[in-house]
């Protein structure tokens, strides 16, 4: 065959391409396919202990029987698919109940809202008893608020106190982490000194050690500067404590407009990462510091208001395939009730009606909410309340269970397909989504969504999902085939 170029001739050519492309994947290494919480909830740095997390769970598990006593009325309140064709008087509850779990397969396919609010309500109840917080932030900014340098000293030694006994305990969430204040003229030496403090307590009570996936949050970010200075402080604390170098990670808020745009018009996203220094795990978008910022007023700022929408894209596109994760913002109305009975009495009919619907209604807000997010790919957002907790399982488990047949399908496809490419030699550049569609089990196995059971339907072994991989899963299948 006749050509006109020659290696020699486009040798320059080739190697800008391998150059840029080498660039690329250094730049874009892919997404994470370790494990996402769920959600980061956040506390008041004057409260922790080592045993908050279970705590929490036990206070989100009374709500939940005190305000949705059985799967019906849980479903109802939370709007779920189908919800309103469901019994509603306790006995006919109580059996259809005994119904779906004697045979959940058949209910299923017969009255899938039924089986719906059913799996998904004992689902939650397993959740917030076995891992009720999947994420704790100990804050020393809005949920702390400001005190006396005395009094915030003595509760930043006391939190890395109590972390270190967390570890020993056994009693810490799988992620965590503390808030301190913001980076500004105002507050950063404050900052500065609780983040010392904190962690040279923690380090002293372990022996160096730092719990699992430990983070420091930023928040109100506005420039670069302040996020390299952040990891130059971390580094020194690791360093001159004998923790091993990098394990304490960032989480950046991004809750400023200058934080999406800055002076210049540029993204400011990525700059930001950059500044961490291999650091930045995690960027949380602050909802209604951002929407008030930008001038919208109080009853505007919602949690979909279009302007946090923006938001959430440039912060989504800036950050896909870098291997840092996104996490979304709050619902702020608390699903708590208006009225309490003072010791010794009890409320009115009218009064414990006047509290279900209150704490409904903002179950049902909450709920919508964390969906907008789904909907966005935002698959971690924040809690401020355990009466929270149980509505975001439900909603993330919703989410996962109504789209399982789809994606079991679209996974042993994609599998398939791969797998023949590979054995015939042929390219197959579509993994990004085959890794995509793994990691929807992966993520619905680690929250308690899925099962194991559920995910190898699919025809994926429990070792293929362990490894994590779909290129791994495609080449072993690939070489099977060929042995």
């Amino acid at each position: 065959m006749k050509t006109t170029f020659t290696p020699e001739s486009i040798a320059g050519i080739t190697q800008r391409i391998e150059a840029a492309n080498e660039q690329f994947r250094r730049d874009y290494p892919g997404d994470v396919t370790t494990r996402q919480p769920v959600h980061t909830v956040y506390g008041g740095g004057h409260l922790f202990k080592a045993d908050t997390a279970a705590k929490l769970g036990g206070i989100a598990l009374r709500n939940l029987n005190a305000y949705a006593p059985n799967f019906v009325a849980f479903a109802r309140a939370l709007g779920l698919p189908g919800a309103e064709t469901l019994p509603a008087g306790e006995a006919e509850i109580a059996h259809l109940g005994q119904v779906i779990e004697h045979d959940p397969d058949a209910i299923c396919c017969a009255n899938e809202p039924a089986w719906m609010a059913y799996t998904v309500y004992r689902r939650v109840r397993e959740k917030l008893l076995r891992e009720p917080v999947e994420d704790y932030r100990v804050d020393f900014e809005d949920g702390y608020g400001n005190r006396p340098d005395e009094e915030e000293d003595f509760h930043a030694i006391t939190v890395g106190e109590q972390l270190a006994e967390g570890m020993t305990a056994g009693t810490l969430p799988p992620f965590i982490g503390i808030r301190i204040k913001p980076f500004t003229l105002e507050s950063y030496q404050r900052a500065v000194r609780t983040l010392d403090l904190a962690i040279t307590a923690l380090a002293d009570a372990s022996g160096g050690k730092v719990p699992a996936n430990f983070v420091v949050t930023l928040p109100k970010v506005t420039m670069p500067e302040q996020v390299a200075a952040l990891a130059e402080l971390v580094e020194q604390l690791e360093q001159r404590n004998g923790i091993k170098p990098g394990v304490i990670g960032l989480d950046l808020m991004i809750e400023t407009p200058q934080s999406i745009i800055n002076h210049l018009g540029e993204n400011t996203v990525n700059p930001l990462v950059r500044a961490g220094n291999g650091r930045v795990r995690y960027c949380a978008f602050g909802t209604y510091d951002y929407t008030a910022l930008v001038n919208i007023t109080a009853h505007y700022q919602t949690h979909t208001h279009p302007a946090a929408d923006f938001a959430r894209h440039v912060l989504q596109v800036s950050l896909a395939g870098t291997g840092v994760s996104v996490s979304d913002g709050a619902t702020t109305t608390m699903p708590i009730g208006p009225h309490r009975a003072p010791k010794g009495t009890f409320l009115t009919a009218q009064q414990e009606a006047e509290n279900l619907a209150v704490v409904h209604a903002a179950w049902k807000l909450h709920y919508d909410n964390i969906r907008h997010s789904l909907r966005h790919a935002y698959y971690q957002g924040w809690d401020l309340n355990p009466a929270q907790l149980p509505v975001r399982y439900a909603a993330i488990y919703t989410f996962f269970l109504e789209s399982l047949d789809d994606a079991s399908m679209r996974l042993n496809r994609f599998v398939d397909a791969a797998a023949q490419a590979t054995l015939s030699g042929n390219m197959f550049d579509d993994a990004a989504t085959g890794q995509g569609l793994l990691n929807f089990f992966l993520r619905g196995i680690a929250c308690g969504a899925i099962t194991e059971e559920e995910a190898v339907a699919t025809g994926i072994t429990l070792e293929e999902l362990h490894g994590r991989s779909f290129v791994k899963i495609v080449q072993n299948r690939a070489y099977k085939k060929t042995v």
